[in-house]
């Protein structure tokens, strides 16, 4: 490691398990750097559902991971480990991390670093990597979603359905998606969806088949779960494409199954944060090819909804859990 760097940090941690008064700061040394690792110099960090689950204590890291809360981030790199080939020391990145994202500095395998695109500040940079790695594979992966499709999008005014209007719309798709008051459904149409369905007042079912000419979504990206399931059946087209990626309405559900069998449904879900540093290196080629340019030349940008300094983690889990953000929360750690 570089002379010059500090051998101590400050980091939110998780006191005990509880509400967002257990973040607390505290002195931590800096991450040991192994083969292929970096050191970044963190200049903010992205806050996402996952961490306040972690916070909750329902949501445990992978082995190995940092205990610390925090999925990604950007800054500087400040320190590259052995056998970095692609990374020098003051490289201006943004990463997936599996933990640690909530300090001064955090360490990730450099496959899992992406450069900043052109024009983009460190605090939207860091809105980046959670959410666009999630929908790449999810929705154009697992979910095969292609140019002229319909993608039905649960959660339409999160980071993640912020994230996949844009990125479907921008890329040939056509958008439907669920938001929970009359604010975030505009906000979903002024991104670029074609209808988006008050879930507290309408039934996204009818309206789903009365926008599709009764055909259905061909792609569902669901975070719901629950009830949900059986209805995104009913929703779903010939052939369509379910991907489970949080079960925020429940993880148990009934399922009519000849209606799977007779619209040759697929249904498939997926975690992020327990899968290999190899597996998530080739997401983030898939999206420096697919994606960056697009966020270069501004056709798809984070939304951001509001940034807290990093001392003040807790509000900005007090404010995912009141659930009217629209888009992403960002914490500063300059």
């Amino acid at each position: 490691m570089a002379e010059d760097l500090p051998s101590e940090m400050t980091a939110i941690a998780i006191s005990e398990p509880g509400g967002p008064r257990v973040l607390k700061p505290e002195r931590r040394p800096l991450p040991g750097l192994e083969k292929g690792e970096i050191l970044i110099r963190v200049r903010a960090a992205g806050v996402n559902r996952p961490d306040v689950l972690q916070r909750q204590g329902a949501y445990p890291p992978p082995p190995g991971a940092s205990d610390l809360p925090g999925l990604e981030v950007s800054g500087v790199v400040a320190a590259v480990g052995p056998d970095v080939e692609r990374w020098r020391a003051g490289d201006a990145v943004c990463a997936l991390t599996p933990g640690g994202g909530y300090a001064e500095y955090a360490k990730v395998h450099e496959s899992n670093a992406l450069p900043i695109p052109h024009g983009f500040t460190f605090t939207e940079a860091a809105a980046l990597p959670e959410t666009f790695f999630t929908v790449w594979h999810n929705v154009f992966e697992r979910g095969a979603l292609k140019p002229g499709e319909t993608l039905l999008v649960h959660g339409g005014s999160s980071g993640i359905g912020t994230t996949a209007i844009q990125l479907a719309t921008a890329l040939g798709s056509r958008v439907i998606v669920t938001a929970g008051s009359a604010e975030k459904c505009m906000a979903c149409e002024k991104l670029g969806a074609v209808r988006a369905v008050n879930y507290r007042t309408e039934d996204f079912v009818g309206i789903v088949k009365q926008v599709t000419d009764g055909k259905g979504a061909d792609v569902i990206l669901d975070m719901v779960g629950g009830d949900y399931v059986g209805r995104n059946y009913h929703a779903a087209a010939m052939d369509g494409r379910i991907v489970q990626i949080a079960v925020q309405g429940g993880a148990v559900a009934s399922a009519d199954f000849a209606r799977l069998m007779i619209k040759r449904l697929t249904h498939t879900g997926s975690t992020l944060r327990p899968r290999s540093v190899a597996f998530k290196g080739a997401i983030a080629a898939a999206l420096e090819a697919n994606v960056w340019p697009l966020l270069a030349e501004r056709r798809v940008a984070p939304v951001m909804d509001m940034i807290f300094p990093l001392k003040d983690a807790w509000r900005a889990h007090e404010r995912m859990e009141e659930g009217e953000h629209i888009g992403k929360i960002v914490l500063d750690v300059e």
